[in-house]
């Protein structure tokens, strides 16, 4: 009987002296209470951290019993690793209640890595303190952990290269949790940085651990990222088309079908645009430049614009060609070329006809001068014409835009005129030799057909009373432009008219060497 007695009061002294622990205990389950109810993201760690430190005050209440029992070695090593747990626990705990959820809802956001050092730097001054209280001199475990430090350093170098990669890279804000970036054959978004490793989720749902000592001594690059600009990528989608196309006409086809396909993901701003990147052995080489604004869905945006861009061509009468040795054989016999030619021929009458120059000639004669006529495609800033210069020929636009400038003697321009397809240009040198009158630019890609002098004059030695109705065209075409019909009556209108064609008559004559 007084043998329990003195236990029981040895329990209840033990008690007593601990009953600290009971307080940190309520203060624990508080703090485990409010994290686990305000920040579910950290309920493992916190439900683990509370476990162990439940766990080394049970420690502490053993070691009394032990004691109280006399099983007094062990009972003082079991108390003083549970004691020290404790601490460490507590440690742990309330770092998360303070980095986790005091200081966000303070409005200060901390790096990862310096929770992590702030913690380790609790356990550090934890286990000073506790050494301390064991009666440990520190200033010779000071002296010799000098040369320890030392030797760890060398041996952990690869450790500590992560450790400061990890600050380093948090510090400077060379990348952070949310960037997408690129690691060598790695494409994944930065979910976590840590003292040792930074974490990358890719698109395949895989998470990649990258030493801190890597980024810090290699090449990676952050996507979607420039200074004072939403964050966007820009992509690139790259198709053939065959030669037989004019690439002023494929590029507008393609830009067009993403300008007006209000696809969801593709930035307005900047603007997709499409070039002309190289000529392969079987087609030309276009690429399509967009920016995407999800970097997570650059795939499934990518084959969206590739459906645009291949209806649009298709509505456009244009189909991606066969791979590069695919083998076409046809029989190109003499009706095969015969009607290739004819087509042409018809093609290219159709164009003549726009002309008011040639309304007069006969089917044979616009057939005639079809045959002659040279394909000449500009792309977009080319000059059709410059003012001044000599250009004995006429161009018959077929398709696109072009701007007329007027030169001006201090070296500007002003723009005096647009014209479109279905149009003409350069008559008077083609049919009198003048310089060119204007300076003609086009705007988009222009279809247009040449006619030179030689190929007409052969139609005009067939035929020399053309010259006449030219010659009135002509002076018709003159008058208009000077515009003096506000301030002549008819009949100095008449006079003029016929001096003017008097004039561009023996200006063709001379020019084409007919006889009068």
């Amino acid at each position: 009987m007084p043998r329990t007695e003195s236990f029981w009061n040895e329990l209840h002294a033990f008690i007593q002296q601990h009953n600290q622990f009971g307080l940190l205990l309520i203060i624990a389950l508080i703090i485990a209470a409010i994290l686990w109810r305000w920040h579910p993201q950290d309920r493992k760690p916190v439900t683990a951290t509370l476990l162990f430190f439940i766990t080394a005050l049970c420690g502490l209440m053993l070691s009394g019993a032990l004691t109280a029992l006399e099983i007094k070695s062990f009972a003082r090593g079991l108390h003083e690793i549970s004691f020290f747990a404790a601490g460490m626990a507590a440690i742990r705990l309330f770092g998360l209640f303070l980095f986790r959820l005091i200081l966000p809802l303070c409005r200060i956001s901390l790096l990862r890595i310096l929770e992590d050092l702030a913690e380790f730097a609790g356990y550090g001054a934890w286990l000073m303190m506790y050494l301390h209280k064991a009666g440990l001199d520190l200033s010779s475990i000071l002296t010799t952990s000098a040369v320890m430090t030392a030797v760890l350093a060398f041996a952990m170098q690869d450790t500590l290269g992560n450790i400061l990669g990890g600050l380093t890279l948090q510090l400077d804000s060379s990348t952070k949790i949310g960037d997408w970036i690129k690691v060598d054959d790695v494409n994944g978004r930065v979910t976590d940085i840590r003292w040792r490793y930074t974490a990358i989720e890719t698109r395949n749902w895989e998470t990649v651990i990258i030493p801190n000592s890597l980024l810090m001594k290699g090449k990676f690059s952050v996507l979607g990222r420039r200074s004072d600009q939403p964050q966007q990528w820009r992509r690139w989608i790259y198709f053939d088309v065959g030669y037989e196309h004019f690439p002023g006409l494929v590029i507008d086809i393609a830009q067009n079908a993403v300008h007006n396909g209000n696809i969801a993901n593709v930035a307005d701003t900047p603007a997709a645009n499409c070039l002309l990147m190289d000529f392969n052995p079987s087609a030309s080489r276009y690429a399509l430049r967009y920016w995407v604004c999800d970097i997570e869905a650059d795939d499934v945006t990518d084959s969206e614009v590739r459906s645009r861009i291949y209806a649009a061509l298709l509505r456009a009468g244009i189909h991606l060609p066969y791979p590069q040795y695919h083998i076409h054989l046809t029989n190109k016999d003499d009706q095969y070329e015969q009607n290739q030619r004819l087509r042409r021929i018809k093609e290219r009458m159709e164009a003549l006809q726009q002309v008011e120059l040639f309304n007069t000639l006969h089917d044979n004669e616009l057939a005639e001068i079809a045959e002659r006529l040279v394909y000449t495609p500009f792309a977009q800033g080319d000059i059709l014409m410059r003012q001044g210069e000599i250009a004995n020929w006429l161009f018959i636009i077929i398709s696109g835009v072009a701007d007329v400038f007027l030169e001006l003697p201090n070296g500007g321009r002003r723009q005096i005129d647009t014209i479109h397809g279905g149009c003409f240009l350069g008559e008077m040198g083609l049919m009198t030799g003048d310089p060119r009158s204007a300076t003609v630019i086009a705007l988009s890609g222009v279809l247009a057909y040449r006619l030179d002098k030689d190929s007409f004059q052969k139609t005009l030695d067939k035929r020399p009373e053309l010259a006449v109705e030219i010659s009135k065209l002509l002076a018709s075409r003159r008058f208009a432009i000077d515009n003096l019909q506000q301030q002549l009556d008819s009949e100095a209108i008449a006079q003029l008219m016929a001096q003017q064609q008097n004039t561009f008559l023996e200006q063709i004559r001379s020019f084409f060497g007919l006889n009068s």
